[in-house]
């Protein structure tokens, strides 16, 4: 057997025993393939450990950055009580459409916004309206702009608040320090801007799967 195939049955094992079947999920994924949407979204075992994380966070306000088909979203947005609120950016018109119905679905529209556009463009918009301090933040986006990113996700939480940057490991790529692949050097900024900054408390973890050889960062927002 093929490690990638070992790591496959490990997935389908604990996705059997943790994540129950689910009808919104599982359309979420059918109709994002069927639309053409790249096979990128987190797995049922990761979209669960989101969902956890926000609970134990007690989020009432999440943000996220990158909605792709809104699978992500929905696992999130389930964490979230009856009056809480999360918005999702998204760059592209297609994606947004494809994950505004999945979520609505779901039921959760009356919980989510998905906001349109380069969300370098859209999260100075969000900082103008003075929202309350985001609880979680989600950036699942473009790599290249991870710092930028995670600059805006301080900007626009407290102390306490919790940061999650998916797709860290890059293959392995992160720990290249003569790479210059723009998602490398984008990744390696934000980890670094992580393990610097006065304000943020954070580790990153690798991750097997049947995404492959992956992984993620955590960072708290200090007082």
């Amino acid at each position: 057997m093929s490690e990638s195939q070992l790591w496959d049955d490990v997935d389908d094992y604990f996705f059997s025993h943790l994540t129950p079947d689910d009808d919104a999920l599982a359309a979420a994924l059918r109709d994002s393939a069927a639309a053409g949407l790249p096979q990128v979204n987190v797995t049922a075992t990761q979209g669960k450990l989101l969902h956890l994380l926000a609970q134990v966070q007690g989020a009432r306000t999440i943000l996220e950055i990158g909605t792709l088909g809104g699978y992500s979203t929905i696992w999130l947005a389930r964490a979230l009580p009856a009056d809480g609120r999360l918005i999702s950016l998204e760059y592209s018109p297609r994606h947004a459409e494809v994950a505004t119905r999945n979520i609505a679905r779901a039921g959760l529209d009356g919980l989510v916004e998905v906001r349109v556009g380069a969300a370098l463009e859209s999260l100075p918009k969000l900082a103008d309206e003075n929202p309350p301090p985001f609880d979680l933040v989600f950036i699942d986006a473009d790599k290249v702009n991870n710092p930028h990113y995670v600059e805006w996700a301080l900007r626009l939480t407290s102390a306490g608040s919790l940061i999650i940057v998916d797709n860290v490991v890059r293959g392995g790529r992160v720990a290249d320090p003569g790479s210059t692949e723009p998602d490398v050097l984008g990744t390696r900024a934000a980890i670094e801007l992580i393990g610097s900054h006065p304000r943020l408390s954070g580790t990153a973890v690798q991750t097997v799967g049947s995404k492959g050889y992956d992984g993620f960062a955590l960072a708290r927002v200090l007082g």
